[in-house]
């Protein structure tokens, strides 16, 4: 029998409702599009929560647990879901149409129970509707004779109960997304963007989605821009690569691009090629050496697709300190983000030329929950091995503690695989359990949107004086270091920002991740406008290295842009402790990406001293008399573009003796 559905009716446990809500894969209340604010404000809390700091999420706590704590029919979940007539490669944000079939398993589906299509929710599919056929979305589906389904859409899913008798063992409900050329795919490209479909086997409201989805291939979409990345620090006569990537408007990568690339190097003793030939098998990518012949500050321009672009400063000098640039939070479609690990590596190394990274999916949020899949947590660790090759690309271990009530924490394993350590797990649900349970690992775990959404830090609860050496303070939420500059994040809770905490005592050194979803690790400013980097400051490109640079607070954080910044207080470096008393020399050497707006000095009270720039490049000196116990000092720099860059405290504490 051929259903096409024609009304959308809202009913109990269908999306937007608590039930719905409560079912396996209940998305992240959070932004459409990176770095966009998430709708709606922070739920209320309810007189019993009392105890919880200001932006907790109680509600959606609770829907979790209920929905871990379900009693669920044996066909939830059940039965197969597979592709009958699936496209070839789609481009990103493009028309599709696909054939798929829901194969009822051992139990069937009960009279009153319910199928739910969902693409993957997060970024930009066609919501699944059947009750206008020129719309987005419109969806047939068929059924066997004898059922009659009441459709229902919202939230980005389309559910149809089954009426009439029961949906027997083997039986077949065959779904037609876009209808008529009317449903687009995602904006972001994945070689296996998902479909999944939800069974609620007996009509409880409690669902759980069949474990394998249907995928598609989607890649890139015209070509639109480059983007082009030096080391930012070298040796006079060092080989240097240029990396360039040719992507498209929102930053996909690995498209057909065959054409030529000019580069114009900002002085001619950067040796290298002026051009470079780029063939349709290369997929927008090249390396390009450089070697720069005396010190100085280098950039090249590149042109040939899209506006000339300038790549990030080069500083070239004599025994000059590395800066490794990391990706410490990424998100894969492990849970709700886009690719596989396989490709969110690809992606960091061949794209963003990150040196460090991490993907740190959530432990249970998304479609499949990484704490319910022990083999999608074993697979992330074996991918996370793979990856890492030591002095040329560090991979770290990793996943989110993503806890609704006191806030989101990702952890790092520098010593290998580690267990993942469950926000829902009795064991693990505070974030005192969580560090009592990361005891003797070399292991971290990082603050990450402690200001403001999609749910603050409860800084009430404290920081690990080891485990927690650094926090997250520019991502794609926005910044959370001081609600006076630019890029704030959304839903901001005073008191929460970094420079707040920092007045009240706490010791904590200064990154920035992209908390990517979308699969461009270390470039998500170029899809939604804010980024984040942690410019990590380590000798070698090793896992120990990382962690002990991490441990020192050896780092300092970016909202994306590569802005070289060298701060030091007597001579020490940034996240040293020094004693207080003598006076206190600081020197800050700035080189931008963009012209300078000004470089601050903060202290004990706020901003203690200030310099405009007057270009991209600004050396300036400070100095603190008499630095009293608990005081600190610590560097901001803000470019005209609303690029940020923060160094990492220097602390005070009582003389020795």
């Amino acid at each position: 029998m051929l259903l096409l559905i024609l009304s959308c009716t809202a009913a109990p446990g269908g999306p937007g409702s608590s039930n719905a809500d409560r079912a396996s894969g209940a998305r992240e209340p959070r932004a459409p599009a990176p770095g966009a604010p998430a709708p709606g404000a922070p739920t209320p809390r309810a007189a019993g929560d009392a105890v919880l700091g200001p932006g907790a999420r109680p509600q959606t706590h609770r829907e979790m647990v209920l929905d871990r704590d379900a009693s669920r029919h044996p066909g939830d979940g059940g039965g197969s879901w597979r592709g009958v007539a699936l496209p070839g490669p789609v481009e990103v944000g493009s028309p599709v149409q696909l054939v798929a079939e829901y194969v009822a398993g051992p139990v069937g589906i009960d009279e009153g129970g319910a199928l739910t299509l969902i693409p993957s929710p997060f970024w930009g599919w066609s919501p699944p509707q059947g009750h206008t056929p020129d719309e987005p979305g419109f969806t047939v589906i068929e059924a066997p004779d004898g059922i009659v389904l009441q459709p229902r859409s919202g939230g980005g899913q389309l559910s149809v109960t089954v009426g009439g008798r029961a949906l027997a063992p083997g039986e077949i409900v065959r779904f037609t997304y876009g209808s008529g050329d009317t449903a687009r795919v995602d904006r972001f490209a994945s070689r296996a963007a998902a479909l999944w479909i939800g069974v609620d086997a007996d009509g409880d409201g409690v669902r759980s989605v069949v474990p394998e989805p249907v995928s598609i291939e989607v890649v890139a979409g015209p070509a639109a821009q480059v983007v082009a990345i030096l080391p930012s620090a070298a040796a006079p006569g060092e080989v240097v690569p240029l990396r360039l990537a040719v992507l498209d408007a929102v930053g996909n990568a690995f498209g057909r691009w065959p054409g030529t690339l000019t580069l114009q190097a900002s002085s001619p003793r950067l040796s290298g090629p002026a051009q470079i030939t780029l063939g349709p098998d290369d997929e927008g990518l090249a390396t390009v050496q450089l070697v720069p012949e005396v010190p100085g500050v280098y950039t090249v321009t590149v042109a040939g697709v899209g506006p000339p672009v300038t790549t990030n400063p080069l500083v070239v000098r004599d025994g000059i300190e590395p800066i490794l640039w990391g990706d410490l939070q990424i998100h894969s479609g492990l849970s709700d983000g886009t690719g596989d690990p396989a490709e969110v590596w690809r992606y960091a190394r061949e794209v963003a030329a990150l040196d460090v990274a991490a993907i740190t999916d959530h432990d249970h949020w998304g479609m499949r929950f990484l704490d319910a899949h022990p083999r999608l947590w074993a697979d992330l660790d074996r991918a996370v091995d793979e990856a890492y090759e030591p002095q040329r690309f560090v991979s770290i271990h990793g996943f989110e503690h993503t806890h609704w009530l006191y806030g989101h924490r990702h952890v790092l394993y520098f010593d290998g695989p580690g267990p993942l350590l469950s926000s829902l797990d009795p064991a693990t649900d505070t974030p005192e359990e969580l560090w009592a349970a990361l005891q003797g690992r070399m292991a971290l775990s990082v603050p990450h949107h402690p200001a403001g959404g999609p749910v603050p830090i409860d800084w009430r609860r404290g920081t690990h004086p080891v485990l927690e050496p650094v926090v997250e303070i520019a991502s794609v939420h926005g910044q959370s270091e001081d609600p006076s500059l630019p890029g704030v994040i959304y839903d901001a809770v005073p008191g929460a920002f970094a420079s707040e905490q920092l007045q009240q005592g706490r010791r904590l050194g200064l990154i920035g991740s992209t908390d990517g979803h979308d699969g461009h690790p270390g470039l998500s400013q170029l899809a939604g406008g804010h980024g984040g980097l942690a410019a990590i400051l380590a000798p070698q490109r090793t896992r120990g290295a990382v962690y002990q640079a991490l441990m020192a607070r050896r780092v300092y954080a970016t909202n994306g842009p590569r802005i070289v910044l060298r701060v030091s207080v007597r001579g020490a470096p940034p996240g040293s402790v020094l004693p207080a008393g003598p006076p206190a020399p600081i020197e800050a050497r700035v080189v931008g990406t963009a012209p300078i707006e000004r470089v601050e000095l903060v202290g004990r009270g706020g901003v203690i001293g200030s310099q405009v720039g007057t270009g991209s490049l600004l050396f300036t000196t400070w100095e603190l008399d008499a630095p009293a116990p608990g005081d600190l000092a610590y560097v901001r720099v803000v470019q005209v573009d609303g690029g940020l860059a923060w160094s990492s405290p220097v602390f005070f504490d009582p003389p020795e003796g």
